[in-house]
């Protein structure tokens, strides 16, 4: 539980007009603080610094972010940094010089001199690039970073800056380098590309790059990790992880030619090879290890419940990991004796990802990435948190239950409010999951036919987003297919004894659309199918919100522009551009939320603002920013998000 809330703010202090002030009657605004915080930690590597100390470092994600150290000598933590800006980072990487590189958000890099207690922000690494993924360290001090949506690989070197290596996109349509290796004996690098797999040769100097991945494996998802063994007298290898086919290919840089497949391996880090040429590595909690240059070898199980390594060093006969769960497990290889520490993971708050008011009257919380849930009671200014489930994108009530949508992979779950949460007791219960669908913002309530319905964004690399429906009385999951062609379902609401759906152009990450506009759909419940189908503001990429007037009319906003749609005579009554519609750079799936208050007066945010409609004349008043998501509680108070932090506006009753 939070402690209680004591900073109280007038709204006028954040007003863009003052069109909200009434007399003495002020409209109050409360920061009511961070919502959910966590200890999860991404990028990890072992290294030792100038002064000889062997060190851990991690970051663990926040608003912002920050960078650990650890001496492994006594297990302190020495070094605790924020990183400005940046909510995480996937990899880290030690230059050959000794300075440790962090990729940040907004394709930002950091660097850091272990010991120190300094990060050093050395800007955007190339125009256009808004996250960085994996590392590599190449000669001479320079460092190599993947990136998206521009599917570049960068190079910085101290002393003059960043290039693009690549030249451009290492393939052409698509968003993703997500995994990088440097090899040193050829000077060259491999990246992993998505969201249709790709393995590329690149040679930094020259900018040349070629495929090197087979025909038959194009149709997978990623390359999402690479590893190097090297040292090898017959070739070193590089394994690289294949998705969705889960399995990881091993490859002979000298040959060139992959020679075998791994079904089962965790690849997020692997050791070096030991002196039998065996490297180590983690699988469902147990430490396995296995030997390279036989593709026969089955592999020895040393241990259970050491979880899933960030990163691991092998040093003679010295194994050590770092766990994901922030556990530093180290193991003599020829004894095979386990110690573990637990190390001190300062919590830190993450970004709210979606908000609602729950059937017990709380305003719920779900996190950004690392996931969670909290729900603040605004009856006795205190917030509870309930931890386990990943990210949710949408959540809906039926009765004393909450339906959340969860990515990644599209699954569903159902939290019952009146017993205690217990993941352990399958409260919340999951409910399935559907093949090749992937987030869900568009969940809605349909008492009529007791079911749950669920609008999808696909998976990685695909067009079309299912409509997906959950029956609270025979507990079917039932997928309906993409009643739109080609297109996600962003938005649902119930009119005229229709169900209708907003689309958006976009699919999952990493495919551009293939249509124009986004469309607004009926769905008869009954016989299950598609009644009518239009195009309310030709232009809009998504209908990200549709509530219902008092009449029954639906009001939604498509791109930055309101719509009045009367759904008896499937007519588009009146339209207004509250903000310019964004062009469409990768993907939208959610921009705009609006409420009918109680005042009579509509309510919304978007494009990262809050604003106020008057139904009457359509007149808009453009309020406070920044804003994101929206809900109201019992009280008729709205509540909004500011990256980490939940927000709550009382408004006069007029």
């Amino acid at each position: 539980m939070m402690n209680k809330i004591i900073r109280e703010f007038f709204f006028g202090c954040f007003l863009l007009t003052s069109g909200l002030s009434v007399g003495a009657q002020e409209p109050i605004l409360r920061n009511l603080g961070p919502q959910i915080k966590a200890s999860v930690i991404q990028g990890s590597t072992f290294l030792t610094d100038r002064s000889g100390r062997t060190m851990v470092y991690t970051v663990v994600r926040g608003n912002p972010a920050h960078l650990l150290g650890y001496t492994l000598a006594d297990r302190k933590l020495v070094t605790d940094l924020p990183l400005p800006g940046s909510d995480g980072a996937w990899d880290l990487a030690v230059a050959s010089d000794g300075w440790l590189y962090i990729p940040g958000a907004k394709g930002v890099l950091y660097r850091h001199l272990p010991g120190s207690q300094k990060v050093e922000d050395l800007g955007v690494v190339l125009p256009g690039q808004t996250t960085l993924w994996s590392l590599a360290a190449g000669l001479n001090g320079e460092i190599f970073g993947a990136t998206y949506p521009g599917c570049r690989v960068f190079r910085y070197h101290p002393d003059n800056g960043f290039s693009d290596v690549g030249k451009g996109p290492l393939v052409e349509s698509e968003n993703y380098v997500r995994s990088l290796a440097y090899h040193k004996a050829s000077g060259k690098l491999f990246a992993g590309v998505g969201s249709h797999a790709d393995l590329i040769e690149l040679d930094p100097i020259t900018g040349n790059k070629r495929s090197i991945l087979s025909a038959d494996l194009k149709d997978m998802e990623f390359i999402y990790g690479l590893e190097l063994l090297e040292g090898l007298p017959d070739g070193d290898r590089l394994l690289a992880l294949v998705t969705v086919g889960s399995f990881t290919l091993v490859y002979n840089i000298r040959t060139g030619k992959i020679e075998y497949k791994i079904k089962q391996m965790d690849m997020k880090s692997v050791s070096g090879l030991d002196a039998g040429q065996r490297f180590y590595y983690t699988l469902k909690s147990g430490l396995f290890s296995r030997n390279i240059k036989n593709p026969d070898d089955t592999p020895v199980k040393h241990a259970d419940g050491v979880g899933t390594a960030n990163a691991i060093l092998l040093e003679g006969k010295q194994l050590r990991i770092l766990n994901s769960e922030g556990i530093l497990i180290e193991m003599d290889t020829e004894k095979f004796k386990l110690s573990k520490t637990k190390l001190e993971i300062p919590g830190q708050p993450i970004s709210i990802q979606s908000i609602m008011k729950g059937p017990d009257g709380r305003i719920w919380s779900g996190g950004y990435l690392a996931g969670g849930h909290a729900a603040y009671d605004p009856a006795k200014d205190i917030t509870t948190s309930y931890p386990g489930l990943h990210q949710t994108e949408g959540m809906t009530v039926n009765g004393k239950d909450i339906y959340f949508g969860i990515y990644p992979k599209g699954m569903y779950y159902k939290y019952d409010t009146s017993k205690p949460w217990s993941l352990q007791k399958s409260n919340p219960l999951f409910l399935g999951q559907i093949p090749d669908q992937s987030r869900s913002f568009a969940i809605f309530n349909e008492p009529l036919s007791n079911k749950i319905f669920f609008g999808m964004v696909p998976e990685y690399g695909k067009l079309g987003g299912h409509l997906v429906a959950y029956d609270t009385e025979t507990s079917e999951l039932k997928t309906y297919g993409a009643v739109s062609k080609d297109q996600s379902i962003v938005s649902l609401t119930y009119a005229n004894g229709l169900l209708w759906g907003g689309t958006s152009v976009s699919g999952g990450l990493g495919i551009m659309p293939s249509t124009t506009a986004a469309k607004l759909f009926s769905w008869d419940v009954q016989k299950q199918k598609i009644v009518d189908e239009l195009i309310p503001v030709p232009g809009a990429n998504a209908i990200t919100a549709m509530i219902l007037s008092p009449e029954g009319n639906i009001w939604g906003m498509a791109g930055g522009t309101l719509f009045v749609f009367d759904p008896s005579s499937k007519k588009v009554l009146e339209t207004r551009e509250i903000y310019p519609t964004r062009p469409l750079t990768t993907h939208v799936w959610r921009d705009a939320f609006l409420i009918w208050h109680p005042t009579g007066k509509i309510y919304g945010t978007g494009n990262g603002q809050l604003f106020r409609i008057d139904p009457a004349t359509l007149q808009v008043e453009q309020l406070a920013k920044p804003a994101t998501l929206l809900t109201m509680d019992d009280n008729k108070r709205l509540y909004f998000h500011r990256s980490a932090e939940l927000w709550q506006l009382t408004l006069p009753d007029r």
